[in-house]
C-alpha cells in the first residue's frame, strides 16, 4: 500500500493513492481484483500491452467524457477509438462533452492514465465496447498509472453495470 504522508501544522495524515482508492471501493462491492503495478507504468494502452506481453486490443481503456448528469466513462479496446459525435449520441440521445485532467480527477476520483472501468467516487453511467467481448480476457487500469488488473468481458460488464454498444470510430 503507497500512502503519502503531508503536514500542516503538526498534523500529519495519510492520502491513498489511487490505486488504493480503487481497492477500498472493491472492497465495498465485494470485488477482490488479481491487481499488478509495474513501476515503469501503464500509462496508456500500449504501455500497458508492452508491460504485460499482451496485444493492446487486450487493454480494456476507460475514456472519460462529460455527460449531461456527471462523467460519461466509456470502457473500449485499447485498439479502438470512440466515436463520440455518432454512436455516443446514439447511445446516450447525445453527445457527450471531451473533458480536462482536473473534470476527470473530480468525477471520477482517478488521474488520467489510471482510471479505472468501475470503482469510481461520484456516479458515472459506464458504457462498454461490445468489441471486448471477442477476448477471455482483458486488462484494465486499477485506479493509477501504475496499475493493471485481468477480468473477463462478462465479469467487467457485470461489476461495472455498464449499458454494451458499439461505440468505436
Amino acid at each position: 500500500m503507497l500512502l503519502a504522508n503531508n503536514q500542516v501544522k503538526g498534523l500529519t495524515w495519510e492520502v491513498m493513492d489511487g490505486h488504493d482508492v480503487w481497492l477500498a471501493e472493491c472492497e465495498k462491492i465485494g470485488y477482490k481484483p488479481a491487481a499488478r503495478r509495474y513501476e515503469e507504468g501503464t500509462r496508456t494502452s500500449q504501455d500497458a500491452a508492452d508491460q504485460l506481453g499482451c496485444e493492446v486490443a487486450h487493454i480494456a481503456k476507460s475514456i472519460v467524457f462529460a455527460g449531461e448528469d456527471g462523467a460519461v466513462v466509456v470502457i473500449t479496446s485499447g485498439a479502438n477509438r470512440v466515436d463520440r459525435k455518432k454512436k455516443l449520441k446514439r447511445l446516450l440521445g447525445y453527445k457527450p462533452s471531451m473533458t480536462n485532467p482536473e473534470y476527470i480527477s473530480e468525477k471520477t476520483g482517478y488521474a488520467p492514465g489510471g482510471v479505472p472501468p468501475f470503482g469510481h467516487i461520484k456516479p458515472c453511467t459506464v458504457l462498454m465496447d461490445e468489441d471486448l467481448f471477442q477476448y477471455d480476457l482483458v486488462w484494465g487500469a486499477a485506479g493509477s498509472a501504475q496499475t493493471v488488473f485481468p477480468i473477463t468481458p462478462d465479469e467487467l460488464q457485470q461489476v461495472s453495470r455498464a449499458m454494451v454498444g458499439d461505440v468505436k470510430q
